[in-house]
């Protein structure tokens, strides 16, 4: 049995001067029951806590490690850029470097801008939005996750999901009036949307992969939809890539279903697990940016030094072994996802499993999962007794059923073994697990 006597103790202190001990809400484990340990050190696909104890890492840090963690280039490449000072305030060649690099994967991103979080980006490309179409309305999918942004906090994802949050206080209403949120995978919602309201909405935003609501692939023709719809309404449409590029593939989603959309929001992986988001698209868009156009947006560690030494450091790996890095995370995210599985078949418990390429996730339902209603059948209390079990088995996967699982090029072929042994352990402890606390 683990000890967390550290972790314990360094909780109450961050509770002390943190809100409930965290910056960001499910780090706290409510949703799982247990006690959140605090981690000291990583390396490849493990983790180490205070105490000592080592963890198989299946979250990577929420989806930038896909080169597992202390990956030695990239180590490097920040030590280097360090060196030379953290910050300066002004340009530096390697925003260009990185940002030609995301531009040869991602060939619609024709300009971006770099910015410091995910929530950045996709305010900033909503607001790009409604500049270019002069609307104030936007979609988004019930489940989808957006980030902070007042906006965006209607029927979202993640940590809203998890807590089981409407929306979020503090957010005035004549501000939620302005978002639309929708069924995801439901077309019909859409077109009746934009009947509803012609020439009023700017854009609709959605996450081409869901990951928000644990992993929810779009149905069949559901992205090609999307795009008809808006190019016929005249209509911005925003992928919210942040989880899904240079995941799902190497170009991301939108290379994966062969979808162009008008703007595109990315994070996570760019920055090679430094804070690092960028917005971009169409051209002709993103020059309503100032200082060219009349959009406002703009942030003191914007493309900052660091991150971008990062990013450049884990683009060009990614790019230089395409074939082989996105063919092995293929390859084991299968053998992971569908032996858990198969563990839990044996065992008579009813899971659904959802996976795109190196993300996936098991739901605790009979139900076929396409949208946060279908999702949201779950039992997760079985999935928090689940949690605990694997965290006792030495696995850490994300501590709610609805996020999105994660692996690298670092879980290797004894990995992916060692992590099937700890399911069949903790698969035969579910029925003995209590209830989350």
């Amino acid at each position: 049995m683990r000890k967390l006597d550290r972790s314990r103790l360094l909780q109450q202190r961050a509770e002390g001067f943190l809100p409930g001990g965290v910056d960001s809400p499910v780090r706290a484990f409510r949703a799982v029951g247990g006690d959140p340990p605090f981690l000291a050190r990583a390396e490849g696909a493990y983790l180490w806590d205070a105490d000592g104890n080592r963890y198989i890492d299946y979250f990577g840090s929420w989806g930038p490690m896909i080169l597992g963690h202390a990956f030695p280039p990239v180590v490097e490449a920040i030590q280097q850029a360090a060196g030379r000072s953290p910050s300066f305030g002004a340009s530096t060649a390697s925003e260009a470097d990185l940002a030609e690099l995301i531009r040869a994967a991602v060939p619609s991103m024709e300009k971006l801008r770099f910015v410091s979080s995910g929530t950045e980006a996709t305010m900033s490309a909503i607001r790009l939005a409604r500049a270019f179409t002069n609307r104030k309305y936007i979609v988004k999918f019930e489940g989808c996750y957006h980030g902070h942004a007042d906006g965006l906090l209607v029927k979202a994802g993640s940590g809203v999901a998890t807590f089981g949050i409407p929306g979020s206080a503090g957010v005035p209403e004549e501000i939620a009036h302005f978002t639309l949120a929708l069924p995801y995978n439901d077309i019909a919602a859409v077109e009746a949307a934009f009947a509803a309201r012609p020439q009023e909405i700017a854009a609709i935003i959605l996450e081409p992969v869901a990951g928000n609501m644990g992993c929810v692939p779009p149905e069949p023709g559901y992205l090609a939809a999307l795009r008809e719809l808006t190019t016929r309404e005249g209509a911005v449409l925003i992928f919210d890539e942040v989880m899904t590029g240079f995941r799902v593939a190497h170009g991301g989603a939108q290379q994966l279903y062969g979808i162009t959309p008008d703007l595109i929001c990315l994070g996570k992986i760019i920055g090679g697990g430094l804070p690092c988001g960028a917005f971009g698209g169409r051209a002709e868009i993103m020059n309503l940016l100032a200082p060219l156009g009349p959009v406002y947006q703009a942030g003191t560690l914007s493309g900052n030094p660091l991150a971008m030494a990062a990013g450049v450091a884990t683009l060009e790996y990614l790019a230089r072994n395409r074939e082989a890095v996105y063919s092995n995370l293929e390859e084991a995210s299968r053998l992971v996802a569908q032996g858990v599985a198969t563990v839990f078949s044996e065992a008579g418990v009813p899971v659904t499993t959802n996976r795109v390429g190196a993300m996936w996730t098991w739901f605790f339902t009979n139900e076929r999962v396409v949208d946060f209603a279908t999702a949201a059948t779950s039992d997760t209390t079985r999935f928090g007794a689940f949690h605990r079990a694997m965290l006792d088995a030495g696995v850490w996967l994300p501590p709610s059923q609805f996020e999105a699982i994660f692996l690298g090029t670092a879980h290797t072929a004894a990995v992916i073994e060692a992590t099937l042994t700890a399911a069949r352990q903790a698969v035969a402890s579910l029925h003995e697990a209590q209830p989350a606390r």
